[in-house]
């Protein structure tokens, strides 16, 4: 199983691709004085899986080391997936 990770920054989004394959999206706003991820979804056949949480955690880690934060989550996915993480509470803004 080959997994690739993504940045797409002309369509605003981060993608992850297990063998070639669409199975999240993470689509976020950089409004220039931070970044506001506001929608995130995993393709129906591949729920249930960890994908999504996989990509949240790159797309946060990408973010900051960009230094593109803070990180406002209006995703409930990207919410909790903070809320599960207290130990990167540093790099969000506003919720």
């Amino acid at each position: 199983m080959t997994t690739e990770f993504s940045h797409e920054p002309d369509a605003h989004r981060y993608t992850m691709r297990v063998d070639g394959d669409v199975v999240s999206v993470l689509e976020y706003h950089d409004h220039g004085t931070g970044t506001v991820m506001h929608h995130t979804v995993t393709i129906p056949k591949y729920r249930g899986r960890g994908y999504a949480a996989e990509l949240v955690e790159y797309a946060v880690n990408d973010v900051q080391s960009r230094g593109r934060g803070p990180i406002t989550p209006s995703c409930w996915y990207v919410s909790d997936w903070f809320d599960r993480h207290p130990e990167r509470a540093e790099l969000l803004g506003a919720r």
